[in-house]
């Protein structure tokens, strides 16, 4: 519903600016959601090329700042970059097994110079695309949205359950009691905040959740503390310092591959975005969004980060807290900003336990869940071919989900495709809607018989 400015003029909430308190508290909250998800990547690039810690604090750091100047830029807009709506980008973790394997390629050379070169290539080509790209959005009907928008937040469960869990099956503390226990009491935690609080307090539910859930796990030792002892103070990342861009063709194929990817799940996000927020992303709304992905990427590359997308988890906090307003994530991208120049000002956030986010992480990722449930209602699922392109689209969507090795044996070309189940969901649901679309048109028209 649209509220009105000082002027009596209606302004949409997504363009609806909150109080600098609330402003801060609600930026706080979209950061505490996303920033394990951006430092990991880093992290695990860092440790496979061996970096020492000043070095892994300046990739960190690249990562962070870069997320927040991809953020504001999706969220404020310039020109025609940017979808303007509370749209949160930073590293995609697809990324990630490309970059490892062009790292591992012998060459005497820095291997962060051809991962940079990639990146650079790969952004600039999304940011050309992009208008040619969303032209996809007439192909998403409510059968299709809803089916996509579905898939995100089921798709994203085994993140959050890991966190509860833990990321080693070797480790000792894996699937460990307490580590269970800290991500129910959470989940219970935030799921009675959001039933009996109010205003304000009711919007930063998850962020008073993630707070309990940290203050309740320093005496278990479950909160790690050492990260403030390697963080320095303040890193200014400076141009090309990590390395400068080189183009290697196979790095560059591949990284084009994970950025046309990035491209149907933002898409796809920002179509589910739109629903909840109640202002449909339209083709020029979704080509201004994967123009800012494509400039946040090569931006990225100049100052040592890598390739930008969407962070789904961020789309189902703006669906649970019901906080639409753009500017709300334009202030964590600002958050994310300091925290790139401020290293040891990240460590604080880093204080919080995977199993106490992963609690909290599973209420964000079914309000994704629910929002696409809520769109398939407006489909015609009592028409059996729709009612198809639901079931077959969500079970082809699932499967590198439930079985990450099911495409082991697939070509390395078609893997960074496969092994996303946002991207083959989709892929099938606008296929299969497609297929049946036409197969009832030749049906009404007595052609193909």
């Amino acid at each position: 519903m649209a509220v009105q400015n000082n002027a009596g003029a209606e302004v949409h909430p997504v363009d609806e600016l909150p109080s600098p308190g609330a402003l801060l508290a609600y930026g706080v909250q979209h950061v505490a959601a996303m920033y394990a998800g951006v430092v990991a990547p880093p992290l695990i690039i860092g440790e496979a090329l061996g970096l020492d810690g000043a070095r892994q604090a300046l990739l960190i750091g690249a990562s962070l700042l870069t997320a927040g100047l991809a953020t504001a830029l999706q969220s404020l807009g310039v020109w025609r970059i940017g979808a303007r709506l509370p749209f949160v980008n930073g590293v995609t973790f697809g990324s990630v097994a490309p970059i490892l394997a062009i790292i591992a390629q012998p060459s005497g050379a820095n291997p962060l110079s051809a991962v940079y070169g990639a990146v650079l290539v790969a952004g600039s080509l999304a940011f050309l695309a992009a208008p040619h790209f969303s032209r996809l959005v007439r192909f998403f009907p409510p059968v299709v949205n809803g089916t996509v928008i579905t898939l995100i937040g089921l798709s994203l469960m085994p993140v959050a359950i890991g966190w509860i869990a833990g990321q080693d099956p070797a480790a000792p503390d894996h699937a460990a009691p307490g580590r269970i226990a800290l991500g129910a009491g959470t989940l219970l935690l935030v799921l009675l905040l959001n039933r009996f609080l109010r205003g304000f307090w009711n919007r930063i539910a998850l962020l008073v959740g993630l707070l309990a859930g940290t203050l309740v796990a320093w005496p278990l030792g479950l909160v790690d503390v050492s990260t403030f002892g390697q963080a320095p103070v303040f890193a200014l990342p400076v141009p090309f310092a990590l390395g400068v861009p080189s183009f290697e063709f196979g790095a560059v194929l591949s990284l084009c591959v994970v950025m046309l990817v990035a491209m149907m799940e933002s898409t796809a996000d920002m179509i589910a975005l739109g629903e909840i927020v109640d202002r449909p992303a339209d083709e020029r709304t979704i080509a201004a969004g994967l123009r800012a992905d494509g400039a946040g990427s090569a931006l990225s590359a100049v100052f040592g980060g890598f390739t930008c997308s969407a962070f789904a988890q961020n789309v189902g906090l703006v669906a649970m807290t019901r906080v639409r307003s753009r500017y709300v994530v334009s202030a964590a991208g600002g958050i994310l900003v300091v925290l790139g120049l401020f290293p040891v000002a990240g460590a604080v956030v880093s204080l919080v336990p995977q199993p106490v986010l992963g609690g909290a992480a599973l209420v964000l990722f079914g309000s994704v869940a629910a929002s696409g449930i809520r769109t398939l209602g407006r489909a015609d699922l009592g028409d059996p071919h729709q009612a198809l392109v639901v079931a077959a689209s969500l079970a082809v969507g699932l499967i590198p989900v439930v079985r990450p090795e099911f495409y082991a044996h697939a070509p390395e070309a078609l893997r960074a495709v496969l092994d996303s189940g946002i991207s083959t969901g989709c892929l099938a649901a606008l296929v299969l809607n497609a297929l049946f679309r036409r197969r009832e048109h030749e049906a009404a028209t007595g052609a193909g018989g």
